[in-house]
């Protein structure tokens, strides 16, 4: 896949939607948070009629939990809100919510953008995906693991829980800017783990946990969801360092998942995540406009509707032959004949 030649112009013309709106970031924290705590009430207070009643409230709170995660995840971007303390004071608030820490894992998302699609860095914010010769190269056992951790159970349900519950619990990340964060992820965990023995005392261990992990479980899964479907399409974009190009990761690399208007503004839209990608400093609030003002970059984008978005779950391999996505199936046919 030859890099894109876009007219720089065109790009700098993203930067008037970098600024910051106090009075939209306010009514965002208040249509997010106000609806997230009575919902929340609601299912503490379900659970004595019935869990499947807290279970559809859940699925709703948790898309709240998602556009709080949004202003937690635009406020590690350095955007959001112009003030710098009241920036990092609303975004580790909403981490509080989240359960992701705020620092370390915005870190962690700088090395992401900084990197995405690069075939050197796949296991740091990203979803670890396998080359075709490397899958091919694998023992059966080898194989057996991988396709186990690409299933649709572990990859959708089961890793999203792990990731939120216990990975982000850890500091897993060995590269040397991370050293001062260990510090902070361990504080955070603290703070988790206080916070809620006190909500559980004093609102009852079963309830209060039932009520939150349904939450969170819910919240992990469809943000997984988000996020693979955003850079595992067919057509995405992966290169070796000496090949990789910044803009083409950016807009070839990222989906823009055109997604009806109300799961748009719960989800922070971060469906226009091509634009996300190419400038990671624009509000959230503000990603609506910067793609009306900006078709262009529509053109060399994959666009996705939610069903289009269900295939994706069965690419597993990256084809370097080919610059796609690939199946299993497709995999061991072709090995089957000898192609591989």
């Amino acid at each position: 896949m030859e890099n894109l030649n876009i007219d720089k112009s065109l790009i700098r013309g993203l930067n008037k939607f970098t600024r910051t709106n106090k009075t939209k970031a306010i009514i965002q924290i208040i249509n997010s948070f106000g609806p997230f705590i009575a919902i929340w009430i609601l299912m503490y207070i379900s659970l004595d009629y019935s869990y499947w009643i807290t279970f559809a409230l859940g699925i709703l709170n948790a898309f709240f939990l998602v556009r709080i995660f949004i202003i937690q995840h635009d406020c590690g971007h350095r955007t959001f809100l112009s003030n710098a303390t009241a920036r990092n004071v609303v975004g580790y608030v909403c981490s509080v919510f989240s359960t992701i820490p705020y620092h370390y894992w915005a870190k962690s998302h700088h090395v992401h953008h900084n990197n995405t699609g690069k075939l050197e860095i796949r296991d740091i914010g990203d979803i670890n995906t396998l080359t075709v010769k490397e899958f091919s190269m694998l023992s059966k056992w080898n194989r057996f693991q991988y396709k186990l951790y690409r299933s649709i159970p572990v990859m959708f349900v089961l890793g999203p829980i792990y990731y939120v519950v216990i990975h982000n619990r850890l500091a897993l990340i060995k590269m040397d800017i991370f050293k001062n964060e260990k510090w902070r992820l361990y504080l955070n965990n603290l703070v988790l783990i206080t916070l809620f023995l006190t909500l559980g005392y004093f609102l009852g261990w079963a309830k209060f946990f039932i009520t939150h992990f349904t939450i969170i479980a819910l919240f992990a899964i469809i943000a997984i969801w988000f996020f693979y479907i955003q850079h595992q399409h067919e057509e995405t974009y992966k290169q070796w360092r000496d090949k990789w190009d910044f803009v083409t990761a950016a807009i070839k690399g990222s989906t823009y998942y055109k997604i009806p208007r109300v799961f748009n503004w719960l989800t922070g839209n971060i469906g226009i995540h091509h634009i996300h990608h190419l400038n990671p400093a624009i509000p959230n609030y503000n990603l609506q406009d910067a793609l009306a003002s900006n078709q262009w970059i529509n053109e060399y984008t994959t666009t996705l509707t939610f069903g289009e978005s269900l295939k994706l779950a069965f690419y597993k391999l990256w084809d370097e032959s080919t610059q796609k996505m690939i199946t299993f199936s497709e995999f061991y046919r072709r090995e089957k004949a000898g192609s591989i």
